[in-house]
């Protein structure tokens, strides 16, 4: 099952206990969705819910499945919506709480969000930029900043940051689905934590591999053209050190004179042999 899926079955059983909640969520739900899509008989969780918040908001009976013309002109007024099922007045989502429930009516009706493991995107396809803004607006009484775009002719309220995610399923009240998210993303940043190391150890092992093997070359080439011996003491020492030990970084190599040196010293000796070889 998709982590969207979960996290939806999950606000299905989400259910308001004060009524301008219950008016809220379903604002949200049948402003994408439509009054007209429940006028026919359905037995999806989605249908099952708003029929659930109707009866609460409305008392229309626990066995109504479908909206009929009384329920459907009661409705429309009672969201505040215009003939075309736009919000004409947003009163019924002033509060705080009936944001919350707002956007999970929204979310229920017209979202989706992309499987954590791969990517972090939340989004909640609009029919227009009207549901959009008044969507973005909900969203920003949060602090959860969405975005919005137009695809194909819809207008999609999306966010891309994983902590805004977990916020806004924090607001929709998804609790299991926010510690689910919550663990992948500690996971994603162990892993990605572990993988800049690696990558920075491997590129300092690298660096470390290069410089010996333009030192070495360096000691070859002096030792070809004029021989070690004629160095000062000094350079001769860390050459011969250097042709010992090949692999050893240079704090290393500066404990293996008598007396040692620090890193800064080996440092310099090996920039004295260089200036010789590039003069050879």
């Amino acid at each position: 099952m998709s982590f969207s899926k979960n996290v939806k079955e999950e606000l299905i059983l989400v259910v308001p206990k004060s009524r301008h909640c219950v008016v809220a969520e379903l604002a949200g739900i049948l402003m994408l969705q439509g009054l007209d899509s429940f006028r026919e008989k359905s037995e999806d969780h989605l249908n099952r819910k708003v029929f659930t918040l109707l009866n609460n908001a409305c008392n229309i009976g626990k066995d109504v499945i479908v909206i009929s013309d009384d329920v459907f002109f009661e409705t429309q007024k009672m969201l505040k919506f215009s003939e075309d099922g736009q919000i004409v007045d947003d009163i019924v989502i002033q509060q705080t709480c009936c944001k919350r429930a707002f956007i999970r009516g929204a979310f229920l009706a017209a979202g989706s969000i992309s499987d954590p493991n791969k990517g972090y995107h939340f989004e909640i396809v609009c029919n227009n930029p009207q549901q959009a803004k008044l969507l973005q607006k909900a969203m920003k009484a949060f602090d959860v900043e969405a975005k919005v775009v137009r695809r194909t002719g819809k207008h999609v309220v999306y966010i891309k940051d994983g902590a805004q995610i977990v916020e806004v399923l924090r607001v929709m009240e998804a609790a299991h689905s926010v510690m689910d998210l919550e663990n992948i993303r500690v996971v994603k940043e162990v892993r990605g934590t572990i993988n800049r190391k690696v990558n920075c150890e491997t590129a300092n092992i690298g660096k470390t591999v290069n410089a010996a093997v333009r030192q070495i070359e360096d000691i070859n080439l002096i030792s070809e053209r004029i021989g070690l011996e004629n160095l000062p003491v000094q350079l001769q020492e860390i050459a011969n050190i250097r042709l010992a030990y090949p692999d050893t970084p240079l704090a290393d190599l500066g404990q293996l004179l008598d007396p040692p040196i620090g890193k800064s010293g080996v440092n310099h000796r090996f920039k004295k042999l260089a200036a010789i070889a590039k003069e050879l």
